[in-house]
């Protein structure tokens, strides 16, 4: 059962004057009159009234209580967390030196009320220094066969020679031509120009079948080509590429470097193919600006909290609140004449000795807590962490306040540098950023604190396991449990992360699982787990399914219309997050059928009926289908579905 809200008295005004009047004839029995004219009925309900503005204050506390009691048992409302993304800047001039862009550099919207980012990490662009150039060819499998790799340093070194990209005039899918670098150039925006001869000739210059590709732990991926004026290596121009940032060296012809390659691949349909390979006079590498991470912040510097008077339990507040998640250049330090401790924050004080510099900073209220003096069963008392000597000053270096939902602006949206940095002369966001929360609610948490006590807040069952990943950061939005198959291996729990856009945008990219949010679901998680266990994190597998569909229109409907609409809901019947019969996100494993799809859009209102459904699966990197059309295809049970661009026709 579920207990309603308490009401400590519900009495009306009508219910005081009666209840009054019942017990007239118990008290004076020689008061008989009871009509309002009354004087002493005047009274009555004067009182009456009075009680019930009592009764209506009365019946304001159990909120007040009811959050006493929630910090009682450790639940807290979540605090807000804050919108990220990338931040692209660009150089106004090339520099020859390295540029760095220091965490903390402030990015902000325009207008009188702007939104302020601040870079989470460091940034140094290093100018490309290139070592070596091989070319590649096709192996049996289409893919670059990099143990017949040829030297090929002198065609572009010498500045008098041609260098053929695909290694000769026969090309054949799969070649390819690899340049090393001497350093990683991950994170940065790579400029190329280039000096072209015109023989790469039977391309659609805006569409060559190219592809530009780093090695990385994951292997080749490819890089963003983000403009490209020389029609696929054809003509004099420039290309700039976008390099991630997990570029790795790797040893190829018995040459260690990092490398960037250009491969030759398949066309997809209507795609003119290279007849022969293009060349080039000379290609020039240069780093034109950077790719650096940030979050919707703005910084306090080093700010005086008061002064210790060396007694437990004592709290100082910052000066605003609330207070984000605490970096390695956020801390504590107390100050007794001319020495400076650091101290260390922790989430709670149960494991802290009397010796141990802890404190407590809440995050929403911005409370700074030193530890407690407990009494013991024998009548002794423990110090829960040391206390700072009386006398001694309290100091934070520093804290970052921001967050929330308002963080989640959209594309070229931050254009304002608000620190100086030498060399950049734009900066902007190419894509949205996201994942802004709000804090969470009185409400909300009088809703689940009863679930989290029931469940309690230890990983035992597979929907505890599920439960606690998805608490653990509100960039997880579904998570599933697979129970090990044998006796000593890992619990797989699969995490899908919140893509903060909509269904009909998603890419493959929406869900990829950063190393800072895996870290944080790992170390909530890790105090939590049975002793013994093993929680092996990871990611669904992803497939692309491409729906076909013709689709008869109800006299009067506007086909434009009529086919977004049918596009919209398939990509949202097959989302990861909002997708399925629930709309809550596809299910782990279900297998999908044309049927389920025709009855999809049969059901929508201007849809007389679906004449035809086919369903394609779909290579999500390279964006092409793959194989004929069926009616279902399956899962395995580690999988969801990710819809790419689906097609309806309505005539």
């Amino acid at each position: 059962m579920v207990f309603p809200r308490v009401n400590l008295d519900d009495r009306t005004f009508q219910d005081l004057v009666d209840e009054a009047k019942r017990l007239i004839p118990d008290y004076l029995p020689e008061w008989t009159n009871h009509n309002v004219s009354d004087p002493g009925v005047a009274l009555i309900e004067l009182f009456a009234w009075m009680t019930e503005l009592t009764l209506f204050r009365l019946n304001q506390v159990p909120d007040r209580v009811y959050e006493s009691f929630l910090d009682l048992v450790g639940i807290a409302p979540y605090s807000s967390s804050q919108a990220r993304g990338d931040l692209t800047f660009m150089f106004a001039s090339v520099p020859e030196e390295t540029v760095s862009i220091p965490m903390g550099t402030e990015v902000a919207s325009l207008g009188d009320d702007p939104i302020i980012f601040l870079t989470s990490e460091d940034l140094e662009i290093r100018q490309p220094d290139l070592l070596q150039v091989m070319t590649v060819p096709g192996g049996p499998d289409e893919e670059p066969d990099e143990g017949r790799a040829v030297d090929t340093s002198e065609d572009l070194f010498a500045q008098t020679e041609v260098l053929t990209i695909f290694g000769s005039e026969v090309i054949q899918r799969g070649d390819a031509a690899y340049f090393g670098f001497a350093e990683s150039l991950g994170r940065s925006v790579l400029r190329i120009d280039v000096e072209a001869e015109v023989k790469g000739v039977g391309i659609d210059p805006n569409r060559p079948p190219l592809s530009w590709e780093v090695w990385s732990e994951e292997g080749w991926i490819p890089c963003e080509v983000r403009s490209d004026t020389t029609g696929g290596l054809n003509r004099d121009g420039v290309m700039t590429l976008v390099i991630p940032s997990n570029h790795l060296p790797l040893s190829i012809g018995g040459a260690r470097a990092y490398w960037i390659r250009v491969r030759l691949v398949a066309p997809v349909p209507d795609q003119p193919d290279y007849e022969a390979s293009p060349a080039v006079r000379s290609l020039l590498f240069s780093a034109s600006g950077g790719i650096a991470r940030a979050e919707h912040a703005e910084t306090r510097g080093e700010e005086y909290l008061g002064i210790s008077d060396g007694s437990p339990s004592q709290s100082f507040a910052v000066a605003e609140a609330p207070v984000l998640a605490r970096n390695e250049l956020e801390y504590l330090e107390v100050r007794v004449d001319d020495s400076e401790e650091r101290w260390l924050e922790v989430g709670n004080f149960a494991e802290s000795e009397p010796g141990d510099r802890h404190f407590r900073w809440d995050s929403s209220s911005g409370t700074i807590e030193f530890g407690p003096r407990i009494r013991q069963p024998g009548g002794n008392w423990r110090q829960h962490g040391s206390i700072p000597e009386a006398g001694s000053e309290l100091w934070v270096s520093g804290y970052r306040v921001g967050g929330g939902s308002s963080g989640n602006v959209g594309p070229d949206t931050l254009t304002v540098m608000r620190s100086a940095v030498p060399y950049v002369g734009q900066v902007t966001n190419r894509l949205p950023m996201l994942g802004g929360v709000d804090a969470e609610s009185l409400a909300e948490a009088k809703h689940r604190a009863p679930l989290t006590l029931i469940s309690s807040d230890r990983a035992v069952t597979a929907a505890d396991h599920e439960r606690l990943a998805i608490e653990s950061d509100p960039g997880i939005r579904r998570a599933f449990c697979l129970q090990p198959s044998s006796v000593g291996e890992a619990t797989k729990l699969l995490l899908v992360p919140n893509p903060f856009t909509s269904s009909v945008d998603l890419t493959i990219d929406h869900f990829s699982l950063s190393e800072s949010l895996l870290e944080k679901v790992s170390n909530y998680l890790e105090p939590r787990r049975i002793v013994g266990t093993a929680i092996e994190l990871g990611a669904p597998q992803y497939v692309g399914v491409s729906v076909a569909c013709l689709v008869r229109p109800r006299p009067g409907w506007n086909a434009g219309t009529l086919r977004q609409v049918c596009e919209e809901r398939i990509a949202e019947y097959l989302s990861p997050t909002e997708g399925g019969a629930s709309g809550k996100g596809w299910p782990l494993g279900q297998a999908l059928t044309s049927g389920a799809i025709s009855q999809l859009v049969a059901d929508l209102e201007g849809v007389q009926r679906v004449e035809e459904v086919a369903l394609f699966e779909t290579d999500l990197r390279n964006e092409v289908r793959i194989g004929e059309a069926v009616e279902v295809i399956r899962l395995e049970s580690d999988s969801l579905f990710l819809s790419f661009r689906p097609r309806v026709i309505v005539k």
